[in-house]
Formats: C-alpha cells, sequence, structure tokens
C-alpha cells in the first residue's frame, strides 16, 4: 500500500464525489434472499453495473506504454479488495475478476464467495505474501516497470481497483483514495434521506462513491458520461432480474 501510494500520488488524480439510489437494488437483493434462502453480494452487481459501463466506453480503463502509446482493452479486470481473516486476524487482500463486462451477477457472485472461502490459496494471495518480503527499492522498481507495459499490468493488477470502506461502518460517506489505475471505484458510506418519486417525497438508500480517474488518460466529458451511465444501471438495478 505504501509503495503505491507514493505512486499515486505523481498521478493527476480528478475524484468525483457522487451518490447513486440503491434503494430499487436493495429491495430487489432482499427478495431473492428470501426467494431462494440465499444472499446475493452487493459488490457481485456493483461489479456487474462497473463492467457494462466501461465496456460502452472502453478508453475509462486504458493505460499508457512506455512509449506513451494509449492501450485499449475489451476485457474489464477489476482488482477489488477484500477483507479476510490470515492466522485468526482481519486482513485486505486483493482478486482480480476477469472479464466483468461478459458476466452476470450471479456469475460474479458465486467467484467472489469462492474466493472469500479459500483465499488463502489464491494466486493473488500468494502473489502478495512474496512480494511483501521484496526490498522496498525493488518492490518499487517492479511496480514502476508494470505500469509501462499495460498488457503485464493487466495480468498482474487488473485494470480497475473498486476499494469498499461502507463495510466498516454506517451512514453515508465518502473516502478519497490515493489511486495508481486509470479509474478507481470507492464505495462509501449508505444511508438513508429524502429523495423525489414521481413527485413525491420518500425516504431513499443512497450510496456513496467516490470515482477517480486519471486525467492524462481520460477527459472530463468522457469521465461525466461514464458516471452518468453507471449511475442509471446501478439505480435501476441491473442483472437482478435475470
Amino acid at each position: 500500500m505504501a509503495d503505491g501510494g507514493r505512486m499515486g500520488l505523481r498521478k493527476h488524480t480528478v475524484h468525483g464525489l457522487v451518490e447513486f439510489d440503491i434503494t430499487q437494488a436493495r429491495e430487489a437483493i432482499r427478495r431473492h434472499k428470501a426467494q431462494t434462502g440465499d444472499a446475493l453480494s452487493f459488490s457481485a452487481f456493483i461489479l456487474a453495473c462497473l463492467g457494462q459501463a466501461i465496456d460502452a466506453d472502453k478508453q475509462m480503463h486504458a493505460y499508457r506504454s512506455w512509449r506513451n502509446q494509449l492501450i485499449l482493452f475489451d476485457d474489464v479486470d477489476v482488482n477489488m479488495l477484500f477483507e479476510v481473516e490470515v492466522a485468526g486476524k482481519k486482513t485486505i487482500r486483493p482478486h482480480i475478476l476477469r472479464g466483468v463486462n461478459k458476466k452476470s451477477v450471479g456469475e460474479l457472485h458465486r467467484e467472489i464467495r469462492t474466493f472469500q472461502n479459500q483465499h488463502e490459496s489464491s494466486k493473488e494471495s500468494k502473489f502478495i505474501d512474496w512480494f511483501v518480503r521484496l526490498p522496498g527499492f525493488i518492490r518499487r522498481l517492479f511496480l514502476w516497470a508494470l505500469f509501462k507495459n499495460p498488457p503485464l499490468l493487466k495480468e498482474y493488477y487488473g485494470t480497475v481497483l473498486v476499494s469498499s470502506i461502507g463495510m466498516f461502518g454506517t451512514g453515508g460517506g465518502w473516502g478519497i483514495p490515493v489511486p495508481n489505475h486509470s479509474l478507481q471505484l470507492t464505495l462509501g458510506g449508505i444511508g438513508e434521506k429524502p429523495g423525489v418519486v414521481d413527485h413525491r417525497v420518500e425516504v431513499r438508500e443512497y450510496l456513496s462513491v467516490t470515482v477517480s480517474f486519471d486525467h492524462d488518460v481520460i477527459d472530463g466529458a468522457p469521465a461525466a458520461r461514464f458516471t452518468q451511465r453507471l449511475k442509471e444501471l446501478i439505480e435501476n438495478g441491473y442483472g437482478l432480474c435475470d
């Protein structure tokens, strides 16, 4: 985290603090649990929406090579951070979900649950356990080279990062990350507040989200359009009725 923070501070990052009305989506997830007994992962739903939003404009997860060429990817590989238990202690482990733009909410849900139950044997966990034992200057050199080689970056780091801080508290609120990826979503808290639906005021649930862009890769107008697409997908409960 410290090595990544040093790199992230050198990027020209723009943060957008937004709120998404997730009332409809949460109701659908609760109905699913009542009907099946299975608690559908809210993270899986967010990832499915994110994949579709990026799929409409692949520059949102593009990277520049050492020749300054802009490299685009077809598959949206999301590096997501999960809190797991290691040796009796809570810690953070990354897991890369490949091609989320081509997977359903159910498929992503099953992949997340499998990782949470078997994280110690995952490729990412084994790599992290080995990587942190290297001297700091070697780790930083590796990360510098990684971000100059987009295909290698995709393999080891994914093309997008999603972090959730809302799981650690209650109520709304945003986190401001120091990202390395061209696009990072930081999921904040969920809070209830009045909203207008069909010209009526009623209590709604809102998710606080920080959308962070590398401004050297992504311009403001495409970023705004992406955020609007993501908002529509989430608020309409994309994939939850499949």
